[in-house]
């Protein structure tokens, strides 16, 4: 069974999915991959919900929170799970360019890595901020791309004291 609840975060309404114990996918309702699971879930108060509210609200006043909810990666390649993982790494405040993070896998798997296939991984992250990746950056320095918006990437990147 899939669980859904809500947040209302200063960038716009958020809506969480769960297994009943985990957190399964955190997005800005609208985003360009933001599932929509309403139709198959069972909107419920469930403590995993309260435990990710009560990160996004020390997330959103502007505080590293010093604890992360309980995650689960569903239906996730191989490939996007080790993306996914290397995302957790990134720092609060810190950001990496999507080519640095294709090094990284490169140098971790032997294997060589495209920075456009770390961006389309980053991109279809199903669990917004609490995996980072609105800090991964273009190799230039700029913020690119953001599924949720790139207003809000970097408003998050703000909220960070990154520009």
């Amino acid at each position: 069974m899939r669980y859904i609840g809500k947040y209302e975060s200063p960038l716009g309404k958020m809506l969480m999915t769960s297994d009943g114990e985990k957190l399964t996918g955190l997005w800005f309702e609208g985003g360009k991959f933001f599932d929509d699971t309403s139709k198959d879930a069972l909107e419920r108060e469930l403590p995993v919900f309260a435990r990710v509210r009560e990160w996004l609200d020390v997330y959103f006043s502007g505080r590293e929170p010093d604890f992360t909810p309980p995650l689960s990666l569903e239906k996730a390649t191989p490939f996007r799970r080790r993306v996914w993982e290397l995302l957790k790494t990134i720092g609060y405040s810190q950001t990496v360019s999507y080519k640095e993070l294709a090094a990284r896998l490169e140098k971790q798997s032997g294997k060589k890595v495209a920075a456009q296939a770390v961006g389309g991984a980053v991109g279809h992250n199903p669990i917004a901020i609490v995996i980072p990746c609105h800090r991964v950056i273009g190799a230039n320095g700029d913020p690119t791309g953001y599924a949720g918006g790139l207003d809000k990437k970097i408003a998050l990147l703000n909220i960070e004291d990154k520009k």
